[in-house]
Parts: structure tokens; C-alpha cells; sequence
């Protein structure tokens, strides 16, 4: 049984995110395990925000954000092995979308990290505490 590692990144935080995304690397490598990356695009559908956005930008957000990713993974973890990484884009709320990720992708282990540079000592970001609250399988919250 092939063992799935996935690891939650922000492409808005890509110096940040690098010890992240090299932790899960090195996890997945550890464990000989698949590792997935996934960003997620804020949803504005619901709020009256995503009134001024036509479809045509949505699709385009979410093509930027699909090649911010790949660069991001390939700069961070080399060609070689990012041509083995699963890159996942999806839409929506972070918590949400990395827990829906992990369910259909049955994920053995979510690797995240921890931000809010304000509180950081003392406590975890909302994202990453919700993902740990609600996921079904192991955590691994690497702070900066």
C-alpha cells in the first residue's frame, strides 16, 4: 500500500513555506511516500466581494496559482524531484479544501505550517488549527 503525504502551502508566503514544503519532502522520501502539494484560492462565489469577479478570472487565478506552485515546488525541491510531486490547486476555504484533499487523496500525514507571525509562541494559525482539529489522519505542523 502506497503511503500519501500532503502538504498545505501558501504561494503567497513562498520564502515561508520553503521549510514546509522541505519537511513533507523529506517525510515522503522517509516513508517512500507519494507526496502531494496543494495551495487553495480563496472562493469569493459566496460573499458580495466575488460579485465583481467574472468566471474567465477565476479560471486564470487559478492557472497563476497552478504555475506559482510548480515553480515554487521545483525552486524548493529541485527538478528531479518535484517531477514526482502531485500539484493540487483548489478553490475555496484553506481548512476545507486541505481536508477534502486529504480525504479523497487519503492522505496518511498533512504537513503545514504554522503562521501567525503575531502570536506565533503561542498559538497555532486558525487554518492550521482547524486542520488539526477535524482531519482524519496524522498532523505534522512545522513552525518558522
Amino acid at each position: 500500500m502506497t503511503k500519501t503525504i500532503l502538504c498545505a502551502v501558501d504561494i503567497n508566503r513562498v520564502d515561508d513555506e520553503n521549510a514546509v514544503l522541505k519537511t513533507a519532502a523529506e517525510l515522503a522520501e522517509l516513508h517512500d511516500a507519494q507526496l502531494d502539494v496543494i495551495t487553495v484560492v480563496p472562493d469569493f462565489g459566496m460573499s458580495v466581494v466575488g460579485a465583481y469577479f467574472q468566471d474567465h478570472h477565476v479560471k486564470s487565478a487559478q492557472n497563476d496559482a497552478s504555475d506559482i506552485l510548480k515553480s515554487m515546488t521545483k525552486k524548493g525541491l529541485g527538478a528531479e524531484a518535484d517531477s514526482k510531486v502531485r500539484h493540487i490547486v483548489a478553490m475555496g476555504s484553506v481548512y476545507e479544501e486541505v481536508l477534502r484533499a486529504a480525504e479523497l487523496g487519503k492522505a496518511d500525514l498533512i504537513v503545514l505550517g504554522a503562521h501567525r507571525p503575531d502570536l506565533k509562541d503561542y498559538l497555532l494559525g486558525p487554518n492550521a488549527a482547524r486542520v488539526v482539529r477535524h482531519s482524519n489522519c496524522s498532523v505534522y505542523v512545522v513552525r518558522s
